[in-house]
């Protein structure tokens, strides 16, 4: 156990060297000491070759399951794959602490959890809000019955129910706090309804990013702001197809110029995530070649493309219905009409009929989302 302690004294220290302990809430980094990432991680760990996902034991490679876990501040760590995709993990460090910073929690606060894995966020939450004050849900029993032996053997005071995240759970509710560990496209309005007036919801949205929304005092609305960035898995339900089926599935029909290039979606964060609004049903992946760059696109459904860049020309292969690359080219120019809003510019607003991000202010700036009784889109 040295070593171990030896790598979260690492981790610790990178954070602050970093300045990713957050100031405001300094209960966030003692509470992260007292329950180290090891207590919570399965004896199996999963580590991407680049072309799948090979198992780490710890009782065959014991260095190697001790730095996957320790990896640094921004690196998460698979802790489940099921059908070779990734389907739990102990989420990175940063973002950890910078979720906890922005659900504001108090001692007392009322806590409901949804995604519980390892069990290690419920505890974290639990240490803050006091014991009998956090309910966590898990929709993977196995995962759940894991987590309840890893709550139970480092103090307990929470209660870890099987379930679907997106209902919640209205018997223990309202509730002073809501935080989801896993992405979604559109908060659940149950999740609204089971906050108190007043109370906070933060949760990651569309996989890049997370929000904190605050419940209005009648219960009809719920707004704020983009807090960071966030990379989470998404709902087992939600995940859809990934851009090798689809690729496989639908032949390639069309090769074409790229016209923006992939510079701004490479290193931009700040485009990124814009698109992300403007076109939120399209994922991107991007990563640098021996002499350019290459961008996998596709809408989990029924389109894919693949876009290479390479002497400053970047040509776009696409199969499917949709022409991702050319919808990507006009999400950024209605990106830069908008007047090119940053990561932190963004807020979004939840009522019962429809789902919103903006820019800059919720009442006059552009918006974008969709009704969901009518299914009408809102644009900017």
């Amino acid at each position: 156990m040295g070593r171990l302690s030896d790598l979260q004294t690492a981790l610790d220290r990178a954070m602050e060297e970093q300045g990713l302990w957050p100031a405001d809430s300094p209960w966030v980094r003692r509470v992260a000491e007292t329950y180290p990432r090891h207590q919570f991680a399965p004896p199996r760990l999963w580590r991407w070759t680049g072309h799948e996902y090979e198992a780490v034991d710890r009782a065959v490679d014991p260095q190697s399951w001790g730095r996957l876990l320790y990896a640094g501040p921004y690196e998460s760590t698979v802790t489940q794959v099921t059908d070779g995709l990734p389907t739990s993990s102990l989420s990175c460090e940063s973002v950890v602490a910078d979720m906890l910073d922005s659900l504001l929690l108090q001692p007392s606060h009322t806590t409901l959890e949804l995604g519980t894995a390892t069990g290690r966020n419920a505890r974290l939450l639990a240490a803050q809000a006091g014991p009998d004050r956090v309910v966590s849900v898990e929709y993977d029993p196995q995962l759940a019955a894991t987590a309840t032996a890893n709550v139970e053997a480092t103090g307990g005071g929470v209660e870890i129910r099987v379930g679907d995240g997106d209902l919640g759970a209205p018997a223990g509710g309202p509730y002073d706090r809501v935080i989801s560990t896993y992405a979604v496209e559109t908060v659940p309005w149950a999740w609204v309804e089971q906050t108190r007036p007043g109370g906070r919801i933060v949760t990651p949205w569309g996989r890049l990013g997370h929000v904190a929304l605050k419940v209005s005092p009648d219960g009809h609305m719920a707004r704020g702001w983009v807090q960071g960035l966030a990379t989470f898995m998404a709902s087992r339900s939600a995940q859809g197809l990934t851009w090798e089926e689809l690729r496989d599935a639908q032949p390639a029909t069309l090769e074409s110029q790229f016209s923006l290039g992939l510079g701004p979606l490479h290193e931009d964060a700040n485009a990124l995530f814009g698109l992300r609004v403007i076109r939120p049903d399209i994922q991107v992946r991007t990563a640098a070649t021996d002499d350019g760059r290459i961008a996998w696109v596709h809408d989990g459904r029924s389109s894919w493309a693949l876009i290479e860049e390479a002497a400053h020309q970047a040509v776009a292969q696409q199969g499917g219905p949709r022409r991702l690359a050319e919808e990507l080219s006009s999400g950024w120019d209605e990106w830069q009409r908008a007047g090119a809003p940053e990561v932190y510019d963004f807020g979004m607003t939840r009522t019962p009929e429809a789902q919103y991000l903006w820019a800059h202010d919720p009442e006059t700036g552009p918006r974008w989302g969709h009704c969901e009784q009518t299914g009408d889109v809102l644009a900017a």
